[in-house]
């Protein structure tokens, strides 16, 4: 009986997981035209061909995803046997990570960095972003997980939960209602001009454009000048030094919802824990502040164990 090599497999896991033949080839570190021979020597061994061609991309037939699926157990044992001979390499696992800047800088990069000391076979590449572009990277398998912010309830993230938000102003701002709300945000496509700008239009208030900014502190530093008003969440004005807004004459804003994401395919077994822990520590607790970062200690041990040499 004929023998399949296992490289063959690892490379036609890599083309479904990534959808790519060329994201396959960089992930693997070869040459897009080898990971194209490997797939050919592969469909010729089975004598079948893996892939449906009536349909652009990469899209699997039938008889490949039988295929794939003993492909993925196959693999799976044989990593198991190359670490009973004893201490070796830890198999590495790069996750690539997408997520807002400020919202989320401080909180996501403290959990990143307990999981990556307590995974030494995880490698992290993280990389900012805003919801859309970030979503579409990670359908496009470019992403393998995202933590970004939305206007409605996602109907496909593994974790998300509401964010309260409120206007905040310097210490001694006041605003003329008769006159356009000067507004201070990260620009016409971000959420939270959004959300301020929809709330005063359905409240029959004009706005204006008075300071654009790349970042909270360049934002906060203009809300404290008295340059404009800004919306943002709730249990972060406080850290920024501002004041919320609540009895002011401006108009109650909708909730805007925080989710995590993690990619089709794959080992989303690894991606599913450290989704798990960031919102271990990002979810707000019932007083309304973060989850403290003991709280998810004993989740991080679990997966050290899981990621040790045995």
């Amino acid at each position: 009986m004929t023998n399949i090599p296992t490289d063959l497999l690892r490379t036609l896991v890599a083309v479904v997981d990534l959808r790519s033949y060329t994201k396959a080839a960089i992930s693997l570190g070869v040459t897009q035209p080898a990971v194209s021979a490997q797939i050919k020597r592969l469909q010729f061994l089975l004598r079948d061909d893996l892939f449906d061609r009536s349909t652009q991309g990469v899209s699997l037939a039938p008889h490949g995803e039988l295929v794939v699926s003993y492909a993925r157990r196959l693999l799976s044992i044989n990593d198991q046997i190359m670490q009973i001979g004893g201490p070796s390499q830890v198999s590495e696992q790069i996750i690539r990570v997408g997520a807002p800047g400020d919202f989320v800088a401080s909180m996501l990069s403290r959990t990143l960095a307990g999981f990556r000391e307590q995974c030494p076979g995880v490698r992290l590449n993280v990389r900012v972003g805003t919801y859309e572009p970030l979503i579409r990277e990670l359908r496009q398998g470019d992403i393998d997980l995202v933590v970004c912010l939305s206007a409605t309830p996602p109907i496909d993230a593994r974790h998300y939960w509401p964010e309260e938000m409120v206007w905040v102003r310097g210490k001694t701002v006041n605003v003329d209602l008769r006159q356009p709300i000067p507004l201070v945000s990260y620009g016409e496509k971000s959420l939270n001009r959004y959300i301020a700008v929809t709330a005063l239009k359905n409240a029959g208030l004009e706005s204006e454009d008075v300071f654009i900014g790349p970042s909270l502190l360049s934002l906060s530093g203009a809300v404290a000048a008295g340059l404009g008003v800004m919306v943002l969440a709730r249990r972060r004005v406080e850290a920024c030094g501002l004041v919320a807004w609540d009895n002011g004459p401006l108009p109650k804003l909708d909730k805007i919802y925080c989710g995590i994401y993690i990619r089709e395919g794959g080992n989303r077994e690894t991606l599913e824990q450290l989704a798990d822990q960031i919102a271990g520590v990002m979810h707000p607790a019932p007083d309304g502040n973060m989850a403290a970062p003991d709280d998810i200690m004993p989740a991080l041990n679990v997966l050290r164990a899981k990621n040790s040499v045995a």
